[in-house]
């Protein structure tokens, strides 16, 4: 089974610890990590993409000391290493307008306000990945114990019927 990365982006510590925990179960089969900025994001990322571990969700918060994380998650999307992360705005600062810029630019595919409940996010993550994997991964089974089965079970039950077809 491929190893795959959860990256947490927030520049207060507590915010970041506390999105660890709640994720702490999907930490046997993903790469969880965290960043305090855009730049320290950027340098995870760039390990990771010279490891050839995907990048297959990003928690963002917006407003932070140099790079807004609505720029970083647009920017993800136009390179090719990022572009097929799922990306999750996770913030109670993001304004309307910046809100609309990232969705408008297909950059945002959740939008999960602060304070969270725990069990909601990882709800979300779930969600988001199990997406994520459809879209990504050949080999579902897997996956199906640990994400969303019915959608994953839906998937592979597509793509067999689509290979009779042919």
């Amino acid at each position: 089974m491929n190893k795959y990365m959860i990256l947490c982006v927030d520049d207060e510590r507590e915010v970041l610890d506390s999105v660890l925990h709640d994720l702490e179960p999907l930490n046997e089969h993903f790469v969880l990590e965290a960043a305090e900025s855009v730049d320290e994001a950027k340098e995870v990322l760039a390990d990771a993409i010279a490891d050839h571990i995907p990048l297959a969700l990003i928690l963002c918060d917006h407003i932070m000391p140099g790079e807004t994380g609505i720029h970083f998650l647009i920017e993800l999307k136009q390179q090719d290493e990022t572009k097929a992360a799922r990306k999750v705005l996770l913030t109670g600062q993001a304004g309307l307008e910046e809100t609309v810029q990232a969705v408008n630019n297909a950059s945002l595919d959740y939008y999960v306000a602060k304070p969270w409940d725990g069990e909601n996010l990882k709800d979300v993550v779930i969600e988001q990945l199990t997406t994520y994997m459809i879209d990504n991964e050949r080999e579902l089974m897997p996956w199906a114990r640990i994400l969303n089965a019915a959608p994953i079970m839906q998937a592979m039950s597509d793509r067999r019927l689509s290979l009779s077809d042919g």
